[in-house]
């Protein structure tokens, strides 16, 4: 256990670091006084305040209490750190001075928001299809053609949104995370075949039976032709076929189910703040085209890479969007850590050392990218050994269940950290590896 004195340090040393990185909230001769997104000689830049170049270099959730045991058990990061530091100030203030010293610039999203005042950048998550029906960890998708998927965002936006509308520390706004967009570990059904199940009179299925009215010209037998498949009329569809023509009606359809979806969240964003960016829906991993086509609203495409080298995945986003792209998880779990690794995303490595060397590996790929605009790691703490609320067991924290740090893992992510910046300036520099 530490002692007062150093907490005492530790917090006043927090409080300078804090107080000398506090963004000015009146506006700039250089800048709106907001963040922006913007292309200089080639490159993607987030543009802070002030109007200077930089990166979103985040972690998501910091927390005092990250994870209960199982969802509802006993919480042992809180517990370990509650005999650590005094109050809960002085661990807001210690975590913030940690995520500073170690190069981080940004409060990813599930931070708790007790720390948004406290002068670092930071991102809010909205969860607006998840407050509409949608559940991401089961697969269940939200009705967006329902009005009530519209009125939703509007009063989320108005209530989250519109007070932070003139903070400049507020770098923008995800809309959600990791929506299901078709077949996936999830389900192997598509977005066509999910709405064409909702119940009679929804709005998404009518919108599904109307959509295919329109591509055969109401001519159901067009359709049975097409799909190869046995129908009575466009009310009553069958739940699959194989047929190019199914797939094709498949993918225009998920266009537009997406488009529906980011035009609505960045208009509800957008009336309700208009300084700030809408930085997309945090995409798992490779979605479909026709979704990245869809998600041209967003500022920012937002997309959870857990893989060694991001650069394939970004580089054909970017391709169909050209949109500015930010990592929002990536993360590398080590079996020395003393944790099972049996639930959760992302490679695995031997070590802390492998682990550093995939870190700095990763952060200079991705960077190497003019697109590419920051990276936010998944996440402060380790997840209990027992698992969270959804079994995960994983070492992702930058510090351990005990709030210490692996050391040799983040002196490589302070240093990978301070060279992101001149490996993105050189990004157009040479031709892509």
């Amino acid at each position: 256990m530490k002692s007062s004195l150093s907490f005492a340090a530790a917090a006043a040393l927090a409080s300078v670091l804090i107080a000398m990185t506090i963004i000015p909230r009146q506006e700039s001769a250089s800048g709106p006084g907001f963040f922006r997104a913007e292309e200089r000689q080639g490159i993607w830049w987030l543009i802070d305040p002030s109007g200077k170049p930089t990166l979103s270099i985040g972690v998501d959730q910091i927390a005092y209490e990250p994870d209960r045991i199982r969802g509802t058990g006993p919480a042992p990061y809180r517990e370990a750190v509650s005999k650590l530091y005094p109050d809960r100030n002085a661990w807001d203030l210690g975590a913030l001075f940690r995520l500073r010293t170690w190069g981080f610039n940004t409060i990813g999203a599930w931070s708790d928001d007790e720390l948004w005042s406290l002068g670092v950048p930071y991102t809010v998550i909205l969860d607006i299809a998840a407050r509409s029906g949608a559940d991401w960890q089961h697969g269940k998708v939200a009705d967006f053609f329902d009005s009530r998927f519209e009125t939703t965002a509007r009063n989320l936006a108005a209530l989250a949104c519109r007070p932070r509308s003139h903070d400049p520390l507020l770098i923008g706004y995800f809309s959600d995370n990791e929506l299901r967009w078709g077949s996936d570990w999830r389900g192997k059904e598509n977005m066509l075949q999910m709405y064409l199940a909702m119940p009679e009179g929804a709005a998404g299925r009518k919108r599904a039976t109307d959509f295919l009215r329109e591509r055969y010209a109401s001519d159901i037998a067009k359709l049975r032709q097409a799909w190869s498949a046995v129908a009575a009329d466009f009310e009553h569809l069958p739940p699959d076929s194989t047929t190019e023509a199914f797939k094709a009606d498949s993918d225009a359809f998920l266009e537009l189910v997406a488009a529906r979806y980011f035009e609505v969240s960045a208009q509800a964003i957008h009336a309700a703040d208009p300084n700030h960016l809408y930085l997309g829906a945090r995409f798992a991993g490779r979605v479909p085209d026709a979704v990245l086509r869809g998600a041209r609203s967003a500022d920012v495409v937002s997309v959870n890479i857990y893989s060694f080298d991001p650069r394939p995945l970004v580089e054909h986003i970017y391709e169909v969007t050209r949109k500015p792209v930010l990592i929002t998880e990536f993360a590398f779990r080590a079996e020395d850590s003393g944790l099972p690794n049996t639930q959760g995303a992302g490679p695995k490595v031997p070590n802390q050392p492998s682990r550093a060397k995939a870190f700095t590996e990763y952060v200079t790929r991705l960077e190497s990218l003019p697109e590419a605009v920051g990276y936010h790691w998944f996440k402060w703490a380790d997840e209990p050994k027992e698992g969270r609320f959804d079994g995960e067991n994983s070492n992702y924290g930058l510090v351990d269940i005990g709030d210490q740090p692996y050391s040799e893992f983040v002196a490589a992510v302070k240093a990978a950290n301070a060279g992101a910046l001149r490996a993105h300036e050189r990004s157009t520099a040479s031709p892509r590896p």
